[in-house]
């Protein structure tokens, strides 16, 4: 069971409140439930992915250093130190992140993560 801790704020209103809700926010709380080491660094991600005002890429970088910004407006976040990937498309106009892919580097590296 998905921790009830992990939910998603409503699209209404978001790009205004500066909360960017998170799409398929499911689909982490399935993945840490087979990786429970990093519970809680998606946790932590997806605090700040809806607290966020993200604006621009280079908003991103800011914050992640690390993260990878790819054409098509999606961005790979490495988690727990680079062990795992999370690939994310955003929609910057309506301030809302969509959870494209979250897999092992070995699994990351399989995927094209421009078009998944």
């Amino acid at each position: 069971m998905v921790s009830a801790e992990i939910t998603t704020g409503g699209i209404e209103g978001a790009k205004a409140e500066g909360a960017w809700p998170v799409m398929a926010v499911f689909v982490i709380g399935l993945f840490w439930l087979k990786h429970s080491d990093c519970e809680d660094s998606l946790k932590a991600w997806h605090k700040e992915a809806e607290e966020s005002n993200w604006e621009t890429p280079q908003d991103i970088k800011k914050g992640y250093p690390s993260a990878s910004i790819l054409q098509d407006n999606r961005v790979v976040f490495n988690i727990k130190g680079n062990k795992y990937r999370l690939v994310v498309k955003l929609n910057y106009d309506f301030a809302i992140v969509w959870i494209r892919f979250i897999g092992t580097h070995a699994e990351y590296d399989k995927i094209n993560a421009s078009k998944i």
